[in-house]
């Protein structure tokens, strides 16, 4: 069995983005709900996850991180309605 990996995008209850990348979301998102996450989720307390996308490499998912890190709040809010159209 291949090992997989999520980059994803958490909503913060005061409506800004997280964006991490992991090979267990559910775990991860647990995480950062318990405050054991990141840094930015200790201060920004996730809603929910509102975006994942799966790679079977951890180099893949830790690029479209990157990519999306990038990007402005605008433009995450577009790539979450194009995904939700898909």
């Amino acid at each position: 069995m291949c090992k997989k990996y999520f980059t994803y995008i958490l909503l913060t209850e005061n409506n800004t983005f997280y964006c991490g990348y992991t090979d267990d979301i559910e775990k991860r998102f647990k995480q950062h709900c318990e405050g054991k996450g990141a840094k930015y989720t200790r201060a920004h307390k996730p809603v929910k996850i509102v975006y994942k996308k799966e790679f079977q490499t951890k180099s893949e998912a830790m690029k479209e991180e990157c990519r999306i890190k990038k990007l402005s709040h605008k433009e995450k809010l577009l790539l979450l309605t194009n995904e939700g159209k898909s």
